[in-house]
């Protein structure tokens, strides 16, 4: 009987850390990006999407001379007037602030993030009321999403996690 207990409580340990692993937990180091839309009408999110479309090339070019968090951070400091310069083509009002920024709950990948200031990249349009788009400048998961194609989960998921790996 004890070997019966002992194998079941093996095998629950080894189903248990299996799960772990695919789990994809952003990394305590890390930059992430948030656009938060005037509103959810139709035309305040085309302006966050198309604000969006516009950054993620600068942000390609930032990840080409970025190796850490800091030199990432620093990268965004010398790009902000171009950044600014995309915004202010879409919108009069926002706000853009490069610290440590409030995100709310989110689930990413059917993993739930929680809560809570994080170092980021927050860009607010307008009254900033609408459904937001997120992703993590570093590591680059932002290009990840951008460059993402027809990958199966299976795929997707070994690069993500390759990519947290290359960065830790």
């Amino acid at each position: 009987m004890k070997k019966i207990i002992v194998f079941f409580f093996c095998l629950t340990l080894i189903v248990m850390s299996s799960n772990k692993n695919k789990e994809f937990i952003i990394p305590e180091k890390s930059l992430r990006f948030r656009i938060v839309a005037n509103s959810n009408s139709q035309i305040d999110q085309n302006i966050k999407n198309n604000v969006k479309t516009e950054l993620l090339p600068i942000f390609q070019k930032i990840h080409l001379n970025s190796t850490s968090l800091e030199s990432t951070k620093e990268s965004v400091l010398q790009n902000l007037n171009l950044i600014t310069q995309v915004v202010e083509k879409h919108v009069d009002d926002y706000d853009i602030s490069l610290g440590n920024n409030y995100f709310p709950q989110k689930t990413y990948h059917n993993v739930v993030y929680q809560s809570g200031n994080y170092d980021s990249l927050v860009i607010t349009l307008g009254d900033a009321v609408g459904d937001n788009w997120w992703c993590v400048l570093f590591p680059p998961l932002c290009l990840l999403e951008a460059q993402k194609t027809d990958l199966d989960k299976i795929t997707y998921e070994s690069y993500f996690q390759n990519i947290i790996k290359k960065y830790l």
